[in-house]
């Protein structure tokens, strides 16, 4: 492939940018400055520099990243910052996208790709992927409000009751709490339903992947073989 056209699809930029980018000298293929934007090379094990960042090329990407509270799932963000804000230029300009949503107010893992394919994957409501959450609750958890999500509590607007598959204590006031369904405000609606209310909302874990204990706040990772294949797994 033309290394222009390579760059393109790496999200740096437009047709014209990456020819300048190229011809300034500015690129380097594996290590070497290669001026000449239509250079043939080899995507496979093809690692790209600008100003001292290396890429490697990929032809999907996948990220994990560590969304804090207060900050938006959305391009065009209102009243929060947007998640986009914390990721490289380049993976926005490629189009990477969120693979669900998480509120302004809740943090943890955000999954997010420009694989259409994947994205459908693990939001469609029929693969009912399996998600873990830590809450954080206003009033202590009791035994009656657990047994009461583990068999299914009443929402508005739904036509049958909805219950989490785990809910374990953590403390007196926390639960970790996976659920199968992702509906709008569903963890905070199932506590309100019990009788509590959310006041900290962390999503620590979707299918078989967990958040990384060393993955602070802003921070994002690739994904790769063997975290997609942990994805993968049940919940």
């Amino acid at each position: 492939m033309q290394l222009f056209r390579i760059l393109q699809s790496q999200g740096f930029g437009v047709r014209r940018a990456c020819r300048e980018l190229i011809e300034s000298g500015q690129i380097k293929v594996n290590g070497v400055v290669v001026d000449d934007p239509e250079f043939e090379c080899a995507t496979e094990a093809l690692t790209l520099t600008l100003d001292g960042q290396d890429w490697r090329y990929r032809e999907k990407v996948y990220l994990a990243l560590h969304k804090p509270a207060g900050y938006e799932c959305s391009r065009q963000a209102q009243h929060h910052p947007s998640v986009f804000s914390l990721l490289p230029a380049p993976f926005v300009e490629r189009g990477v996208q969120p693979v669900g949503r998480l509120d302004q107010d809740s943090s943890g893992l955000l999954l997010l790709s420009d694989d259409g394919a994947f994205i459908h994957r693990y939001t469609a409501p029929k693969k009912a992927i399996g998600k873990v959450y830590r809450v954080a609750c206003k009033h202590p958890v009791s035994e009656a409000q657990i047994a009461a999500l583990l068999a299914g509590v009443q929402l508005r607007d739904e036509p049958a009751p909805i219950a989490a598959r785990a809910c374990l204590r953590v403390s007196e006031n926390v639960i970790d709490l996976g659920i199968g369904e992702g509906k709008y405000h569903q963890v905070k609606r199932m506590l309100a339903a019990a009788g509590n209310r959310v006041e900290a909302l962390c999503r620590t874990q979707i299918g078989g992947y967990a958040l990384p204990a060393d993955l602070a706040p802003k921070q994002w990772r690739y994904l790769e073989e063997e975290d997609l294949a942990r994805l993968a797994e049940a919940a």
